[in-house]
């Protein structure tokens, strides 16, 4: 398991929970509004680094039981780790609850997970409409995937959330009815307000520098199809 670090603690990570929030390292999009770059691209040192680090997490959490409700796994994208699964499992075992962030791109991981009741909690990031998604997460990737994991979640009767960071110079207002249309019928979805910082495409000048869009009234034409709509500033 290759974890980049660790938050001891955290009271907006893990919805109505305490939970600490683990970061896998290494990820298979490019987004280049990614606010955790070091997590993304690996050197052969950064694996050297990252390995090792669950037995430290494990040891961590063994002292935290009965002080924390759960964990949240995030990334980078946990579903590259080969042994995710074992991973939360073990988590599991020792009594917290799991919260899983995803980017949907490993269908075939994610069902396994949902279907194996290994997660209570699960977060799917929606990068942007089906036909504009290759060119906003910066890889060649097939779409039907990402529709797959959408009804995967919303099947399952596992509790979720959909989110879309907005990003100047990336999105733009009709690509929220493609969004809409993917996962009509979602029980919750959140508006995220990009926020310029370290970021994967910190030389791009022109990046994150453009018109940035109400998100208001996106959030009440996305209430037509979805149960709960946010905006998180």
């Amino acid at each position: 398991m290759l974890i980049g670090g660790f938050q001891k603690m955290t009271l907006i990570d893990y919805p109505g929970k305490i939970a600490t929030t683990v970061f896998t390292a290494g990820c298979n999009f490019r987004c280049p509004f990614c606010h955790n770059p070091e997590l993304v691209t690996l050197s052969a040192e950064d694996i050297d680094i990252y390995k090792g680090k669950d037995e430290e997490f494990f040891r961590f959490l063994e002292k935290r039981k009965g002080l924390l409700d759960g964990v949240c796994i995030t990334g980078g994208e946990p579903t590259v780790q080969p042994d995710i699964i074992p991973f939360i499992r073990k988590i599991k075992d020792m009594g917290f609850l799991v919260k899983l962030d995803s980017n949907g791109m490993r269908p075939e991981i994610l069902g396994q997970i949902l279907h194996a009741g290994l997660i209570d909690y699960v977060a799917m990031d929606i990068k942007n409409r089906l036909d504009r998604y290759a060119e906003t997460v910066g890889v060649d990737m097939d779409v039907e995937k990402i529709g797959e994991s959408v009804r995967l979640i919303m099947d399952s009767g596992v509790d979720y959330e959909f989110r879309t960071t907005v990003v100047p110079g990336i999105h733009v207002k009709e690509d929220f009815d493609g969004i809409a249309a993917l996962i009509k019928g979602a029980k919750r979805y959140y508006l995220q307000a990009f926020r310029n910082g370290k970021i994967l495409a910190q030389d791009d000048a022109a990046f994150g520098k453009g018109e940035r869009l109400d998100l208001a009234p996106i959030r009440e034409e996305m209430g037509r199809h979805i149960g709960e709509v946010g905006i998180r500033e």
